[in-house]
């Protein structure tokens, strides 16, 4: 039998003593509905109609078993609910064919029992860690412990970078092993003044007392990003996944814990939106950004409608001359200007608007491109959310139906973020996408989850070198290294190279003699609006 555990709450219900006086056996069917009277071992009384598993055991939790009967050829289940009052209620669960059995008993609890329920109770199953509930509990005593003390208290919320794509396209027990190696990572860093407690899904805290604060909580905050640097290994696969941070200090932030949490919670978002992967302390100012962030996330949803986007296209270059360009989405609010992609494009992913900004900027682009001359391709990037979507490769396909752009002429940029999801249907995407005729081109190669079985498994025409190699091209020997390596990769596969953010002759020149098939930057131009580029033609050679 399975060792005893429980997944309700340490305060419950109290039994009857006629009900602690004896064991009672309920069986159920596949939809834990009650199938028998509830009875005693020895004897029956009347059923009720339509008696389900919650109206019998209304703290017992389903999924647990759920688990069970889809486990094959399971042992009986055991499992313990604290009463409160030095009982325990316990429940032994059994698969009867295709029914439930379950046989209640109520009995005294040792102490070890009740120590065992206690740390149930106040802890996470999955990690170990202390949960929400002492979470709660030790923050209201350290801010307690403050009052005259003159001590500082750090408090540190963190969240997973990239989490999710991870649990949803490896799996939850993927996820879940990586929540329990996060954990033990988390767990290495700290010394005894500190406690780390997971509060719900990829979010942690860490409560950090003792002398030194507030250094020593900025320290601990970067010593714990730099600890998820290091990749996971997860069945063989190498996962990078980022951690942020945001930290508080009580009491100059906060005296209670509601605002204290409220802190370290705006801190947090401030490390998100700067980048992740980093640690923010709070600051007051902080408060005035997320308002305005938020004024721009309810423009954003406005701006196509009102035409606020854009496109520019920055020309990209083969053999010396102009084969194509890409097109890149701007977005000019009337009241704060021009904003950057890189603060409005997640915006839009997280709102779900990016499937139809996408659609608006392959439309406009495959019109533009009519324009030019008819070898001329255009690149349209794709973002992850929009890649995941539900009938990419339909609109696509409509749209060059409708805009008469010949398939060829198009090329996909997708990032490597899209292939953490290795699965049937994203393979079925990029090969009907091929089978069209369309390019796709990896964006951002090396900088994001670099693993060589992409380019084995998926059907790529070229690989984008980052501008983070192409920048100090002339001076670091690594960065060389780097570049020549997948230049000679590509070529071995069949693959186009297109070197980005060009910005030198002497770069220009490196990338030609390594046998660079195309380049794009500023040494070429600035990217163009569409009026522009019929001038650009006419005077560049």
């Amino acid at each position: 039998m399975r060792e005893p555990r429980t997944n309700w709450p340490a305060s419950g219900q109290l039994a009857t003593p006629t009900e602690r006086g004896s064991n009672r056996l309920f069986v159920f069917d596949r939809n834990f509905k009650l199938v028998t009277p509830p009875s005693t071992i020895a004897g029956a009384s009347a059923p009720d109609p339509d008696i389900f598993l919650e109206q019998v055991h209304p703290y017992l939790d389903r999924t647990v078993l759920l688990d069970y009967m889809q486990a094959s050829d399971p042992e009986p289940l055991r499992l313990l609910h604290d009463l409160g009052d030095g009982h325990v209620r316990d429940l032994t669960v059994f698969a009867i064919g295709d029914l439930l059995g379950v046989v209640q008993a109520h009995r005294m609890s040792d102490h070890d029992e009740r120590t065992t329920l206690l740390h149930l109770a106040t802890h996470d199953p999955l990690t170990g860690l202390p949960n929400r509930r002492q979470f709660g509990s030790d923050l209201s005593d350290a801010l307690q412990g403050l009052e005259g003390s003159g001590d500082v208290i750090s408090l540190m919320q963190l969240d997973l970078d990239d989490f999710k794509p991870v649990n949803d396209t490896l799996g939850h027990p993927v996820g879940d092993k990586l929540l329990e190696l996060a954990a033990d990572r988390i767990k290495s860093c700290l010394t005894d003044k500190d406690r780390a407690y997971r509060l719900a899904g990829d979010e942690f805290a860490i409560i950090s007392r003792g002398h030194g604060h507030p250094a020593r909580g900025r320290e601990l905050g970067e010593k714990l990003v730099l600890a998820f640097k290091e990749p996971f290994s997860l069945d063989g696969i190498a996962v990078f996944v980022g951690l942020s941070v945001g930290i508080s200090f009580a009491p100059e932030d906060g005296r209670d814990p509601e605002t204290l949490m409220k802190a370290s919670d705006v801190a947090l978002y401030a490390a998100k939106t700067d980048g992740r992967g980093r640690t923010s302390t709070f600051d007051p100012h902080m408060l005035r950004i997320i308002e305005q962030r938020e004024l721009l996330r309810r423009s954003l949803r406005m701006a196509l409608e009102k035409q606020q986007f854009s496109i520019a296209y920055q020309p990209i270059v083969a053999e010396s001359r102009v084969v194509g360009f890409e097109a890149l989405l701007r977005w000019d609010h009337p009241l704060m200007g021009a904003i950057p992609p890189s603060t409005f494009i997640p915006m839009a992913e997280s709102d779900g608007l990016m499937p139809e900004i996408g659609s608006w900027v392959l439309e406009r682009a495959c019109r533009e491109a009519l324009n030019w001359p008819a070898d001329f391709t255009v690149a349209v990037n794709v973002s992850p959310a929009e890649f995941l979507s539900n009938g990419l490769t339909d609109r696509i396909s409509q749209t060059l139906d409708e805009v008469g752009l010949p398939a060829e002429r198009l090329e996909l940029e997708i990032t490597e973020g899209v292939l953490l999801e290795r699965t049937v249907n994203n393979l079925d995407t990029l090969n009907t996408l091929n089978v069209l005729g369309i390019r796709i081109s990896l964006d951002d190669f090396g900088t994001q989850y670099s693993s060589l079985s992409y380019l084995k498994n998926f059907p790529f025409d070229t690989i984008k070198i980052d501008k983070y190699f192409v920048s100090d091209l002339e001076t670091n020997a690594k960065s060389q290294a780097i570049v020549r390596s997948i230049i000679v990769l590509a070529h071995d596969l069949d693959m186009q190279v297109t070197a980005e953010g060009v910005e030198t002759p002497a770069q220009a020149q490196w990338l030609r003699e390594l046998g660079c098939d195309r380049i794009q930057g500023y040494l070429i131009s600035t990217p163009l609006g569409a009026d522009a580029i019929e001038t650009f033609l006419a005077t560049h050679d």
